[in-house]
């Protein structure tokens, strides 16, 4: 159990996110749990334009991330600083469970 209450939960999550963004093309659509995009309005969620736009930033595609969405690369600055406080200060905040 104490594994389990020490492992990074949050940072596994945006570095997933993140690969994954690096990894998807930006161009298709895929499949997605997006409500909005399942009922036909993929080219108008802000979501999904996020998601793009960050995947055309990792693929170097700067004018394209603008296109989809102007807060593209603030959400990847975020994001990353993010992963970088996570990563910073995950000795500090292990939780100790002995009893006393």
């Amino acid at each position: 159990m104490n594994n389990i209450k020490r492992f990074p939960l949050e940072l596994v999550f945006w570095v997933t996110a993140l690969v994954l963004l690096a990894t998807a093309n930006g161009h298709e659509h895929h499949f997605t749990l997006c409500p909005l995009a399942n009922l036909g309005f993929q080219d108008w969620c802000p979501g999904c334009g996020i998601g793009r736009s960050i995947s055309h930033i990792l693929h170097g595609e700067f004018t394209e991330s603008f296109s989809e969405h102007w807060f593209g690369f603030p959400a990847l600055l975020i994001i990353v600083y993010r992963i970088y406080t996570l990563i910073k200060n995950k000795n500090k905040f292990k939780i100790s469970t002995t009893n006393t």
